[in-house]
């Protein structure tokens, strides 16, 4: 058994160590929706039947399929292009890109760089900037991902505050009491993201093959001696589904180039700024919605 994994490995480095070398990898991300739910909860506004479709259309945008193609420097990662369903024109779009989709990651191990192109509002951004720095905590455990064996690895990162996947229901029953003792006269509440909370920072573990030596993999993630196959923030689930080494069909690798230049930083912002925005809109006297956003978008 040894000496075939070692043969293995030996014949992947041979494939990488190619001048023309490409890999493809197929991811399946699944994000829990427990918490968008859970936040929706006790708002008269929305009935069971309205409840149950916005849970069908999350569900949909939480769960996607995405291609990384690489090669010994650089990364692609894309969502799998599938035909608009109705409904995800306009905020739904929106909400695909907040919830990570949509736009393309690429990596640059080489030059330390990644920039993602995304759209927001209409307007098409271009984020440049450094990769994040991962403090990797390597750990002996294993375990078996499709025929390839992988190591666990752990780090400690900032959250993206554009990223809404990241959103966690906050606990409340502690203030209950407290709230109660108010001033009564003290305007409620009538925006059910309210209770959620972003934090600011998280857990990853990572699991990563060494049998394949490129530091690549999905979304942001790099910097583990071997192609990362899964992710898990406690929300989210990567997993890969599926590997080519040197597929017939080769991608140009390269970065998009439209869309206004902005940091990461610059564009949370301007995110943030916008939901801030919007919230106000939609919370008006009475605790009646004057915007047009909704979360299942588009209509």
């Amino acid at each position: 058994m040894k000496k075939i994994i070692i043969a293995s490995i030996l014949m992947i480095s041979g494939f990488i160590q190619a001048q023309n070398f490409q890999g493809m990898a197929v991811y399946e991300s699944k994000t829990s929706t427990a918490d968008f739910m859970k936040g929706m909860q006790g708002n008269k506004d929305i009935t069971p039947e309205m409840q149950k479709q916005i849970e069908e259309r999350m569900k949909k945008m939480f769960e996607k399929t995405f291609i990384l193609n690489f090669d010994k420097s650089a990364s692609i990662y894309k969502e799998e292009e599938k035909l608009d369903a109705p409904g995800q024109q306009g905020g739904g779009r929106m909400m695909m890109s907040m919830m990570g989709g949509g736009g393309t990651h690429y990596k640059n191990v080489k030059q330390k760089q990644v920039i993602v192109d995304k759209e927001f509002f209409g307007k098409e951004f271009l984020i440049k900037d450094s990769l994040p720095k991962y403090d990797w905590k390597l750990d002996g455990e294993s375990k078996q991902i499709g025929s390839y064996n992988c190591f666990k690895a752990t780090a400690v990162v900032k959250v993206s505050e554009s990223d809404f996947r990241n959103f966690r229901f906050r606990n409340k029953e502690g203030e209950k009491k407290e709230e109660t003792a108010k001033d009564s006269t003290k305007a409620k509440k009538t925006n059910f993201t309210d209770d959620w909370e972003m934090p600011k920072e998280n857990t990853i573990t990572a699991w990563y093959c060494p049998e394949i030596p490129v530091n690549q993999g999905p979304e942001n993630y790099w910097g583990l001696p071997g192609l990362i196959l899964e992710v898990n923030d406690g929300k989210t689930i990567i997993l890969c589904s599926k590997i080519v080494m040197n597929p017939k069909d080769k991608v140009e690798i390269v970065p998009a180039t439209k869309g206004k230049e902005v940091t990461q930083k610059e564009y949370d912002e301007i995110v943030k700024k916008k939901m801030e925005e919007m919230r106000e809109m939609n919370s008006g006297p009475g605790g009646q919605q004057r915007g047009g956003f909704r979360m299942g978008g588009g209509r």
